[in-house]
């Protein structure tokens, strides 16, 4: 594969950086930039309006940028637009642009959305090093794209899981997102849930891990069991939701960060409107934990029995952390 651009900046596809981003070294890479001083404005967000109706937004563009001083710059753009399922269209398109610090030289082009997708999940899952119980054997997915494919391999790269569960709203994209992975996984019990199920399967899972647009809440805390860690990260806006308001409250409440979960994030945005839950609440956030300011599960009351919950909104940083890491890897294999 041709991964050029110009004579100055190469092109890496989302097949590259499956290779270039294997899941260990990339939480690892998410672990050390979470420590560093980096240079990262709030992320930007506009609304893309329909053409039929000014009233009517079909969509989000997003503009993330960050920098490493002396180091690399980056800047991803991401279009949202919700609706594109029922085109059989992807719901993100999104590119990503590292530059050089010192120069301001273009030296990569990268596939935004594999870039985002698999950072996404190595966040969950560095998080989950801090606050799933190790012995967690049991993963339930909500969600089926590329987001939800990825938390799969992710989770599993850090947790001895033996049982995977899928749902999604339509069940037959599930059902093949299970039969997709079912030659990755062979000693592992894969199962797709129809709606009916969803309830018993949140009982009986270890971790839950959601990556759906949802507007409105689909696990109810009346569901969640003692010891459960639950990982959300599909939401990113005030209006989204995956979980009941009493879902955060039994929960300890960790972030990826506090100025980004608790301005955007609807799963903690509605319960502390509604004086289920403070901002004060939130435990810690990924600074805290990398840092090691806070142990995660291993510093609440009870190790065992605690529910953790971990809402991550993205952050640039692990899009810098990726992209650095991605195109370093290529400099290497071309040495």
């Amino acid at each position: 594969m041709n991964n050029k651009i110009t004579s100055s900046t190469v092109f890496l596809s989302g097949e590259t950086l499956v290779n270039y981003l294997p899941w260990h070294a990339l939480i690892d890479a998410l672990r050390d930039i979470f420590t560093k001083a980096i240079e990262c404005p709030p992320r930007l967000h506009y609304p893309i309006r329909s053409s039929v109706n000014k009233h009517e937004t079909h969509g989000t563009m997003l503009i993330m940028p960050c920098w490493s001083p002396g180091e690399y710059i980056g800047v991803k753009q991401v279009n949202v637009f919700p609706n594109n399922s029922k085109k059989n269209l992807p719901n993100l398109a999104s590119h990503y642009l590292l530059s050089d610090a010192n120069s301001g030289t273009h030296l990569a082009q990268l596939d935004g959305g594999e870039l985002t997708s698999r950072r996404t999940a190595a966040a969950s899952a560095l998080a989950s090093t801090y606050l799933s119980r190790n012995d967690a054997t049991s993963l339930l997915i909500l969600g089926s794209g590329n987001v939800a494919r990825n938390l799969i391999y992710a989770h599993c790269s850090v947790r001895p899981i033996n049982k995977i569960t899928v749902w999604n709203h339509r069940f037959e994209n599930a059902a093949a997102l299970v039969k997709s992975i079912s030659a990755d996984f062979p000693s592992v019990t894969l199962c797709a849930i129809k709606n009916e199920d969803l309830e018993h399967a949140v009982k009986a899972c270890d971790i839950i891990s959601c990556a759906t647009l949802s507007t409105s809440p689909i696990v109810k805390g009346s569901w969640i069991q003692p010891g459960t860690h639950i990982d959300l990260v599909g939401g990113f806006t005030p209006k989204m939701h995956e979980v009941d308001s009493a879902c955060v409250s039994k929960a300890e409440v960790f972030v990826d960060t506090r100025s980004g979960a608790l301005s955007e994030a609807g799963d903690l945005l509605t319960p502390i409107k509604e004086g289920a839950f403070s901002p004060e609440d939130v435990q810690a956030d990924l600074f805290d934990l990398c840092r090691e300011h806070h142990k995660g599960r291993a510093q609440l009351t009870s190790i065992q029995d605690a529910i953790t919950l971990f809402k991550s909104v993205g952050d640039s940083r692990e899009d810098l952390a990726a992209a650095s890491l991605a195109y370093n890897t290529h400099k290497n294999k071309s040495l």
